[in-house]
């Protein structure tokens, strides 16, 4: 139920379920899963449920205090989930510093009301990105190149879905977008070979496809959503394999 009901408040795209969740479950792949992880995770998706309210907030004048209410809400169990966490693997503090920062950027937008800016998408999917990051120095990994790498991936990732569904929707029969959205495509097979990963290209074969096949052209929403989960299944599931 959204604020207008004056219910719960809880984000509606099923985008940014995804970006919470496969970031998170790449990086505590890449190190070793701990049970704990699920309190960290916990904390992320709170932390995540709490930025949707609060991001509203600067839109909504007349249901702003109910926005608050929910925000505040999301953030005292998010803060709780973390704490144990936080004891055990005080680094995870870092990750508040681009935390915050990016979504200043967020903030930024929208109070421009430019939430759909590329930029925008950028600093969101990177803010999803480090999730990824804390879950891998969370179990056993440090700040190396595997940090570096299980980043990368999960941004390329959520960056081709970005571009994908602008050509659905927001930038559909704009030859200018569809191109970068081919081209983008494409060049990513190149960089897990490039950084030592070459079985990791196979996760990004079926974002090529669909790309290929369906950029551009009408679709309904919910066949987009779809295509969308069944992506990031794969993804997470292929990593899981070949990482």
């Amino acid at each position: 139920m959204d604020a207008k009901n004056n219910g719960i408040v809880i984000p509606h795209e099923h985008g940014g379920w995804a970006m919470v969740s496969v970031p998170f479950l790449f990086g505590m792949m890449a190190g070793t899963p701990r049970w704990s992880h699920l309190l960290l995770f916990m904390a992320w998706l709170f932390f995540y449920l709490a930025s949707y309210p609060l991001l509203q907030a600067l839109k909504r004048g007349r249901q702003r205090g109910h926005l608050l209410k929910w925000s505040a809400i999301y953030g005292v169990v998010a803060l709780a989930s973390l704490l144990y966490p936080l004891i055990q693997k005080p680094e995870l503090y870092y990750f508040g510093i681009p935390f915050v920062l990016l979504l200043i950027v967020n903030v930024w937008h929208v109070k421009r009301k430019s939430e759909r800016a590329i930029v925008n998408d950028l600093c969101a999917i990177l803010i999803f990105s480090l999730g990824g990051a804390a879950a891998y120095l969370y179990g056993g990994g440090g700040w190396d190149k595997v940090m570096l790498t299980v980043t990368l991936f999960n941004f390329l990732y959520f960056m081709g879905t970005a571009l994908f569904v602008k050509t659905l929707f927001r930038e559909r029969g704009n030859p200018k977008w569809r191109t970068a959205a081919y081209l983008y495509h494409v060049l990513i097979l190149v960089v897990p070979w490039a950084c030592g990963y070459p079985w990791m290209t196979l996760p990004f074969v079926f974002p090529l496809i669909r790309t290929l096949l369906f950029a551009g052209k009408q679709m309904r929403p919910m066949k987009a959503g779809i295509l969308e989960i069944f992506g990031s299944v794969q993804f997470i599931a292929v990593s899981w394999v070949v990482f």
